[in-house]
């Protein structure tokens, strides 16, 4: 998955966040180049798809996740770099919110939390001897923090039952949103690989050189 969510308020405005989707992006090319058959979940971003790519375009965080789970079980690796909205407006209006003197507080409700499903469903599968695809799938999250870095991600791996967490600092020079580099961390249960500063081309290749070792 790749990009943002937008969470609608009215029909003019909506809630969202920063990302471009170009680290996604990014994962999706190189995992295609590989010669996997990637299936790209991409909220909207400004940037073009990969060539040879099944693209999903979706809009808000339930988008996504429908999307997401529609596919899940058919897939050998779920690398989720989208940046999905942890809460949206509980309500939408149906005509544009008119402005006023006052200030004004939109009530939030929680969305549904994509990765902690897959790892549920897979550990599942495992339990009860099920789908073997499904039991062997390796899923991989991304952790965007701006502080305690590594112990919040770490808590991530182990909370939503996933093989790998890609850690990334906002506060560090050319680390995350809208850049063309990325620094992160690779996060496993019992290792950390620290990455340097580099292209989210060469970020993309890391990864995918440990989830491919994993497979093997």
């Amino acid at each position: 998955t790749a990009g943002p969510t937008m969470e609608a308020i009215d029909p003019v405005r909506f809630i969202s966040n920063h990302s471009t989707g170009k680290m996604g992006y990014a994962i999706a090319r190189q995992a295609m180049l590989r010669g996997a058959d990637v299936t790209l979940v991409t909220g909207k971003v400004a940037i073009a798809p990969p060539e040879f790519v099944t693209v999903v375009p979706v809009t808000s965080a339930q988008d996504m996740y429908e999307a997401v789970t529609a596919a899940s079980a058919d897939q050998d690796i779920i690398i989720k770099a989208a940046a999905v909205a942890d809460y949206r407006p509980a309500e939408v209006a149906d005509n544009k919110i008119k402005k006023s003197d006052a200030d004004m507080s939109i009530p939030l409700t929680r969305t549904k939390d994509i990765l902690a499903f897959l790892g549920m469903q897979r550990e599942k599968a495992r339990k009860t001897n099920g789908d073997s695809r499904l039991a062997g799938q390796i899923i991989c999250g991304f952790s965007m923090e701006t502080q305690n870095l590594l112990e919040n991600s770490r808590k991530k791996l182990e909370k939503k039952n996933l093989d790998m967490v890609i850690a990334n600092n906002l506060k560090v020079d050319g680390a995350g949103f809208g850049t063309d580099t990325n620094v992160v961390t690779l996060i496993r249960k019992h290792s950390e690989q620290e990455l340097p500063l580099q292209s989210k081309e060469m970020v993309s290749h890391a990864i995918l050189d440990v989830i491919a070792d994993a497979l093997q």
